[in-house]
């Protein structure tokens, strides 16, 4: 059994309380990670707001070299970080990876984003006042940011936070999720090795209560967090930083009469996008909208795909539904399936829970006032509805709280435009379903989804801000 440090200002640190973790399959003790105390948290932001200039100052070429050396390390250790995925998260090994695969990307993506960095130059005699002003822009680093992350994508959202962070030239504290620090603890131990300013960096397992200090503590200047709805309370607790808050939802996907592309395509993405990762995925399809002409066709089909998934061990390359991320989330999905077939909805598929292993389900008649309809589930269930009018369908998945993707599919360009101009979502998907994310775009939600924007380019602008340079001729 392997021992894990913590990092703290670039270093390894070994603390005497320590952390557990755990094979989400077998629940046998597989690591253990020392454990930060808020004796360590203060050290770390302390040397962090003391590397504020260097890192403010390293050029730009400097911190693509640095990001370019991540993206090789992690290319050397792709299959340690796709197994250490598979063990702490329960992720099938071909999505471990995958996601290994996209740490790899982001990386790069950012590296080549360091030298972009931008400002602008602003023509001022807007007004015969303002004749003989030039005036320009360049973006600089906020300052020490704090990061705060869940356990579904352990490797992929740390690298949403830390390459950008790299690449404007910010120092940064990481807490993973005590469920799953070991990616982020590999992603350590490789900046360990590279060229950073003393203090650039600490990533730091503990719990939320000894880490209140990287959401309080006025030297950080942003706190970027990913997780449920408790993101919102955090943001109060923020104070003047800027924040920026990644919730969840409850992702539609719409099958217009016409999808455009065969139903045998339409039903294997939606059955990807619902059960991919057992369901615990931000943008997993969980509500599926489809229209009167093919709702029998589409059920039919779908029902006969979900019964071919492979549940098991996420070791095994033909599993697909590995098992959910603890047995409490298990009985907490199965009650709300429960509570859904109580108020009338039908299960089309499903099967009996075996501890923290979930089937996958599939539903429909899903009443508005069930938590399936009106919560982010988070696990393998989805369920279906009828609609026969595309507008009505759009208002219909605008009908919740939440608002991070939603896909369509559609044969009619019309429908896309309005779907695009009507959906209040961060991001419409044409022709595929909610859960695709490319790590290059835009990547955020509307309403209670959260706040700011992720993918490389957009996080950057996130963690710096302009500053005006303006002469009088």
């Amino acid at each position: 059994m392997k021992n894990y440090p913590i990092y703290i200002g670039n270093k390894p640190v070994m603390t005497k309380q320590k952390l557990d973790v755990f094979d989400k399959y077998t629940t046998e003790r597989v690591a253990r990670v020392s454990l930060a105390s808020s004796r360590e948290v203060e050290k770390a932001i302390a040397l962090a707001v003391s590397a504020r200039e260097a890192m403010a100052a390293m050029p730009a070429y400097q911190r693509a070299d640095i990001l370019m050396a991540c993206v090789e390390a992690f290319t050397k250790r792709r299959d340690e970080l796709a197994e250490s995925l598979c063990i702490e998260a329960g992720k099938p090994i071909k999505d471990a990876r995958v996601e290994a695969d996209r740490l790899i990307d982001t990386f790069r993506i950012a590296a080549g984003e360091a030298t972009r960095i931008n400002g602008e130059q602003i023509e001022m005699a807007v007004s015969p006042r303002a004749v003989g002003l030039r005036a320009m822009t360049k973006r600089v680093p906020l300052g020490v940011l704090s990061f705060i992350t869940p356990f579904n994508f352990p490797l992929n959202l740390v690298a949403h936070k830390v390459a950008p962070a790299i690449a404007a030239g910010c120092p940064f504290i990481l807490k993973p999720s005590e469920r799953t620090p070991l990616g982020a603890l590999i992603i350590a131990d490789v900046l360990s090795k590279l060229d950073l300013p003393k203090g650039a960096f600490s990533v730091l397992a503990c719990s939320i209560e000894d880490a209140q200090p990287l959401i309080t503590d006025d030297r950080i200047a942003m706190l970027s967090f990913t997780g449920g709805q408790v993101g919102w309370k955090l943001k109060s607790q923020a104070g003047h930083k800027a924040v920026t808050l990644e919730l969840g939802g409850n992702a539609v996907c719409i099958v217009d009469e016409d999808p455009g592309v065969p139903l045998d395509h339409v039903v294997d993405r939606l059955a990807f996008g619902a059960y991919y990762q057992s369901g615990q995925s931000c943008i997993a399809v969980q509500r599926i909208l489809v229209h009167d002409a093919i709702y029998d066709s589409v059920k039919r089909k779908l029902k006969a795909k979900v019964k071919t998934l492979k549940s098991g061990n996420p070791h095994f390359t033909t599993t697909f539904v590995g098992p959910m991320i603890d047995e409490d989330n298990a009985i907490r999905v199965e009650e709300w399936v429960n509570e859904a077939r109580k108020k009338g909805a039908k299960i089309l598929v499903g099967g009996e829970r075996k501890k923290q292993m979930l089937p996958a389900y599939l539903l429909e008649n899903v009443p508005d006032d069930a938590k399936l309809a009106t919560e982010e589930v988070f696990g393998p269930v989805c369920y279906l509805e009828r609609y026969s009018d595309f507008k009505d369908a759009l208002k219909r998945a605008n009908d919740t709280a939440f608002g991070l993707q939603a896909g369509v599919f559609t044969a009619s360009i019309k429908n896309a435009m309005k779907a695009w101009d009507v959906l209040e979502v961060g991001g419409v998907i044409v022709g595929d379903i909610p859960s695709v994310r490319v790590d290059n775009m835009p990547y955020g939600g509307a309403k209670a989804s959260g706040i700011g924007l992720e993918g490389v380019k957009y996080a950057i602008n996130e963690m710096t801000r302009p500053r005006l340079l303006m002469i009088r001729d």
